[in-house]
């Protein structure tokens, strides 16, 4: 006879305390995440710096190690990072300031929350490597801070725009450079809205007019014929 069935509950990897609503929270100042510490002891100088703010920790890295770090995260026994939540970006007014992009990352067996950022500075490319090999989840959350910022994720298997349509030509929406009414005259939206074909963007299986099928870019068209489903 087999021994009986245990769930695993969130936070049953943790000191075993039931959870409970923090109190009294400082704004700055408070307990780090234990993986702070964790992430200096083994990546040393790709650490830039640590922040706590309102009880939530937000690490600073180097580009570069960024894939490295959150697959270590993602990995590790002791960390167990297995919920990616959000992929996003932060652009500031001040043209000074570097835009930073943001990674939100869930423990559920620790019940602990991360939160990881680079920061690119004024001219500089960008450009952040995918974590879609880590977190299938990385998949729409990458094409939409794409299409949103503007924001290449170098090894994503089928970055395209998400939101937006993919020949949108007025740029990327959620930058503060973008005007409140488009860059394009509300007329000319309209135009373009009425000329889109929204059936060109679903894949040959998807389409119920095959005639769409026409009217795709060459290169979707490529990839379609050759049966490719990357990205679905």
């Amino acid at each position: 006879m087999t021994a009986p069935f245990t769930p695993v509950l969130a936070g049953s990897a943790a000191s075993g305390d039931a959870p409970a609503s923090p109190r009294n929270v400082p704004h700055r100042g408070g307990p780090e995440n234990p993986s702070a510490a964790a992430l200096r002891a083994q990546f040393a100088g790709a650490i830039q710096r640590v922040d706590v703010v309102w009880n939530e920790t937000t690490v600073y890295v180097q580009v570069s190690r960024v894939h490295d770090i959150i697959a270590w995260l993602a990995t590790d026994a002791e960390q167990q990072y297995n919920y990616l939540s959000d992929v996003t970006a932060v652009e500031y007014r001040d043209g000074e300031q570097p835009l930073q992009v943001v990674w939100h990352l869930r423990s559920l067996p620790f019940r602990r929350f991360l939160r990881i950022k680079v920061e690119l500075a004024p001219g500089a490319a960008l450009e952040v490597p995918s974590v879609w090999d880590v977190y299938k989840a990385a998949d729409w959350l990458e094409r939409e801070c794409f299409d949103m910022f503007g924001i290449t994720f170098s090894g994503h298997p089928d970055l395209r725009r998400i939101l937006m349509w993919e020949q949108y030509r007025e740029g990327y929406p959620l930058r503060k450079d973008f005007p409140l009414r488009g860059r394009f005259s509300r007329s000319e939206q309209l135009r373009q809205a009425l000329a889109a074909n929204p059936e060109a963007r679903y894949s040959m299986e998807e389409l119920s007019i095959v005639d769409a099928f026409d009217e795709l870019p060459a290169d979707m068209r490529a990839r379609v014929k050759s049966g490719e489903r990357t990205g679905e």
